[in-house]
Formats: structure tokens, C-alpha cells, sequence
């Protein structure tokens, strides 16, 4: 059988055009409460309460693709995601955004949730990471041709959101034309809540939490400090497409070397580049080198410090960590922008990186404790 199935393929195409929706609210709606002259700590709340929805929607995924399975529940997470895009145009008011954002944050987690587990579902164990490679390259893929997007349609409020929903709309439809079904529903669930305690597993659910923290805050203030210094919409769309390429071109070779050297010694280096790269930004010159290595360096972190994790568990146990780790980088996008923005308010725009390389300093301080080494490192999925 062949790894990439009609019904795979499908689902991949359907998360491409969802993806490229993300990517473009992710951008604007920052940008959107700026030009509205909102203060920093009001857009970095709109920010999180989108990583509270991520959280709702991790927690209550499982229940409900056990009671309506990967198709349905695909539809009507789209259907959450299309209706809290389009309530935005309603009013600029501060605690309806925090509404919309909040349910937008719990349909987009249904479909991570969603195809995460449909594609390990679909597959084996011999072409699950071949899978989830390809989730990952789609979802990056779409999250960059949603940055260069800006630079060449206008960013008016009314003139994105009508396209961007009518993306949303649009990717329920392949899923219309295939069947998921649910393989391995014989194998015993796991609860999520023993996979966070296991001991042997802890530096990788650390790393998805830090991971989340540094990614989140990049996602969602990293538009408000370039927006700050003075550059357009499309400018800061660029910048962007800059930040995620670059973690698209680390993927593979951080990947490979992962496999040969330990997952271990490539997460060391990893948070080591990550507190350069912010410094460089600090400093403030050769700015797009800077990006470009904070960029490979932090969007690379979650798969490798998710692979060291899943490696301590047993097959049957993977999709109850897949969902701890899930929700410990949920946990951590929604802290990051939060709380960072309330310092960036009181302080300055480049608290962000100083935020970024302190809980990227203590992580590598919790890794250099860490003493043996895998002697065989591979990959559980």
C-alpha cells in the first residue's frame, strides 16, 4: 500500500489551504489591533486567548473524533474556524477579538488534532514519519505562501477576511471526496496526563513547552515589533516568509543529524543558536542573517524535542503523548506572547528577544544536566 493514499494526499491538500489561512491571521490580526492603536498588552492577550483556544481544543479532540470520527470532526472544525474568521468584521471591540480568536484557537487545534491523528492512523510504523515529514513540510509550506500572500493583496480587514474564510470553506471540500478510517481502534487509549510525568521523557515535553513559548511570542509579536520600526504590511509579510523559510530549510538536515549524532546533542545546539540569533536581533545589525538562524534554529526545536519524547514510549502509547506534547507546546505559546507582551508594554520592543534567549538559556541549562547520551538514537514514529 502505497504511503501517500488517495485519502492522505487529500488531507494534506485540505490543510494547505487552512494553513495559508492561519498564516494570514496570524500576521494581520496583531497588525489589524495596532493600526487600531490598541496598547501592546491588549494585542498580546488577543494573541493568546487564540493558544487558551489551542488548549480547549487539544483537551476535547480525543472525545471527539472517538464519537464522530476523523471526517466529520474535520468538517466541523473547519466550520468553528470559518465562523470566528468572519465574526472579526464585526466590531473592533477588544473582547469580542478575544472571543473570536479564542474560537478560532479551538478549531484550528481540532484540525491539527484531526489529521495529526488520521495520518498516524493511515499509516505504519515503517512510513509514519514519512507522514508526519509531510505534515509538517505542507503545514510550513502554507504558512509561508500565507506570508508572501500580503505583499500582494491588500490587507484592508474587509478585504482579506472574506478570502481568507472563503479558503477555510474551500478545504472542507477533499475530505468530501475520501474516507479516514480509524485503523488501530483496537489498541488500548493512553491518558495524556501519564505521559507528562514520565520521567525519562521529561526533556522533551520541556522542549515542547520552550518551543511553544519561543514560537508563540515569534508568531505573534514579531509582526508588532517590525510593525513598530516602521515597515508596511506587505514589508512585515516578507519578514515573516523569511523567519518560517528558514525553519522549513532546517528541517531536514536538523533532522538527519538528529538521527546520527542524538536528538540530545542537536537540541544543545539548537538553543544555543537560538539565545545567537536573538542577540544579533538585539544588537541590531544584518538583520536578515539574524532572522534567518533564530528562524532555523527555533521552528526546528518542536519536532526534535517531540521525537525525543516519543522515543521513551511504547507504540500503543503514542498518540497519548502526541497529545501531551501537544498540549505542553500549547501551554507554552499560550504563556509566551502574554506574558512578553506585558513586558515589551512596560519596557521596550526588545524585551521579546531578551524573553526568548532567558527561557531558551534555562532550557539549555536543564539539557547540559542531562549526562548520558543515546547510544542508539532513532525514531519512535
Amino acid at each position: 500500500m502505497s504511503t501517500y493514499s488517495r485519502p492522505v494526499l487529500l488531507l494534506l491538500c485540505g490543510l494547505l489551504l487552512l494553513t495559508v489561512s492561519i498564516a494570514v491571521l496570524s500576521t494581520l490580526v496583531p497588525l489589524w489591533l495596532t493600526h487600531e492603536a490598541l496598547p501592546t498588552w491588549k494585542v498580546g492577550l488577543v494573541s493568546s486567548s487564540y493558544f487558551a483556544g489551542n488548549l480547549v481544543g487539544t483537551l476535547i479532540a480525543g472525545r471527539l473524533i472517538k464519537r464522530l470520527g476523523f471526517n466529520l470532526s474535520y468538517q466541523l472544525s473547519c466550520i468553528l474556524f470559518a465562523i470566528a474568521t468572519a465574526g472579526l468584521t464585526l466590531s473592533m471591540n477588544f473582547f469580542g477579538w478575544v472571543s473570536w480568536r479564542f474560537m478560532a484557537g479551538i478549531g484550528c487545534a481540532l484540525i491539527w488534532v484531526v489529521v495529526e491523528s488520521a495520518l498516524l492512523r493511515s499509516g505504519t510504523v515503517k512510513n509514519r514519519g514519512q507522514l508526519l515529514a509531510a505534515y509538517m513540510m505542507v503545514y510550513y509550506v502554507g504558512t509561508v505562501a500565507g506570508q508572501l500572500l500580503l505583499g500582494n493583496v491588500s490587507t484592508e480587514i474587509y478585504s482579506v477576511i472574506p478570502w481568507v474564510t472563503g479558503l477555510i470553506v474551500v478545504a472542507m471540500l477533499p475530505l468530501l471526496f475520501a474516507h479516514i478510517t480509524n485503523q488501530d481502534s483496537e489498541l488500548p487509549t493512553t491518558s495524556v496526563w501519564p505521559m507528562l510525568k514520565r520521567r525519562n521523557a521529561r526533556l522533551g515535553i520541556n522542549g515542547c513547552v520552550i518551543s511553544g513559548i519561543v514560537l508563540g511570542s515569534l508568531y505573534g509579536l514579531m509582526p508588532l515589533f517590525l510593525a513598530h520600526r516602521g515597515l508596511s504590511d506587505a514589508d512585515v509579510g516578507y519578514w515573516m516568509a523569511l523567519l518560517i523559510s528558514s525553519g522549513i530549510i532546517g528541517q531536514w538536515p536538523v533532522g538527519r543529524l538528529a538521527d546520527r549524532y542524538g536528538r540530545l546533542m542537536v537540541l544543545r545546539v539548537q538553543v544555543f543558536v537560538v539565545i545567537l540569533g536573538c542577540l544579533a536581533m538585539l544588537v541590531g545589525y544584518a538583520m536578515a542573517p539574524a532572522m534567518f538562524v533564530l528562524g532555523c534554529a527555533g521552528f526546528t526545536l518542536y519536532p526534535v524535542a517531540m521525537s525525543w519524547a516519543c522515543e521513551k514510549v511504547s507504540a500503543d502509547e503514542l498518540v497519548g503523548m502526541n497529545q501531551a506534547l501537544l498540549m505542553s507546546y500549547t501551554i507554552g505559546s499560550l504563556a509566551g506572547p502574554s506574558m512578553t507582551a506585558m513586558l515589551m508594554q512596560s519596557y521596550s520592543d526588545a524585551v521579546l528577544f531578551v524573553m526568548i534567549a532567558a527561557v531558551a538559556l534555562v532550557y539549555l541549562l536543564m539539557l547540559l544536566r542531562k549526562a548520558d547520551q543515546q547510544t542508539t538514537p532513532f525514531a519512535a514514529i
